[in-house]
């Protein structure tokens, strides 16, 4: 019987998590330089920084342009459940923007409206001290914005509620460059895309969000209630 043998990266991710786990490196701590790290495990600095990238997908060490790589602290998970608009937690900060724009491409799709129709965008960003947790974009109708509240909670809320059902696809994928820099994580750590339609009685969409959780930082909780009729035909 044979037995796969460790890749050179995967060794050396092994060693330096086992260094990260013990405290030899905690966190805050910058790592040698990649040519130093490449030197001492007698290997090229793209292997070694195959190596890294596996911990950063892991959301051990994190890259800072300029700076080198730094061991992170310990990730505070966050729950998105389903309907909810947006995950929250007391812990976390909440940063939103504002900004008028028109209708164009899948947000005019989501949204269906006329092309150029005036829409409010709300970009609301989750973190903790300087650490991102989440990306949160939330397109209302124009004529439906004045009616949002900022400051009450910590996302942007209506005074009285207006949708009647929420629509959400869920989906996993690689961050844009744009997702990976805002949320400060690796390009080749999964998030999961959530892509949540709200309408009213009448079947107005009155709101889209787009949110973006890490993959490494984020459960997302949905919980279905059966009809009568569902139960009658489960029985």
């Amino acid at each position: 019987m044979t037995h796969a043998v460790p890749s050179r990266r995967h060794t050396i991710a092994a060693d330096l998590r086992t260094q990260i786990s013990t405290g030899r490196l905690k966190a805050g701590d910058r790592l040698p330089s990649e040519p130093q790290l490449a030197v001492h495990y007698k290997v090229s600095t793209a292997t070694l920084r195959h190596a890294l990238a596996l911990l950063q997908a892991e959301g051990l060490i994190e890259k800072v342009h300029g700076k080198g790589n730094f061991v992170r602290p310990p990730l505070r998970r966050i729950t998105y459940a389903g309907g909810g608009r947006t995950p929250f937690d007391p812990a976390l900060q909440v940063s939103i923007r504002t900004t008028n724009l028109r209708a164009r491409g899948h947000i005019r799709t989501l949204l269906r409206v006329s092309p150029n129709s005036p829409l409010t965008e709300f970009l609301c960003i989750t973190h903790e001290e300087k650490s991102p947790h989440s990306l949160a974009r939330i397109y209302v109708p124009g004529d439906l914005a004045p009616a949002i509240q900022l400051g009450s909670s910590p996302w942007p809320q209506r005074a009285e509620p207006i949708p009647t059902e929420i629509r959400e696809t869920v989906t996993a994928r690689l961050p844009t460059p744009e997702e990976a820099t805002t949320l400060r994580i690796s390009s080749t750590l999964a998030v999961l895309a959530i892509t949540s339609v709200a309408t009213d009685t009448t079947g107005r969409v009155v709101e889209a969000a787009l949110l973006v959780l890490p993959g490494d930082r984020a459960d997302a909780v949905f919980t279905a209630h059966p009809t009568i009729e569902e139960r009658k035909t489960e029985g």
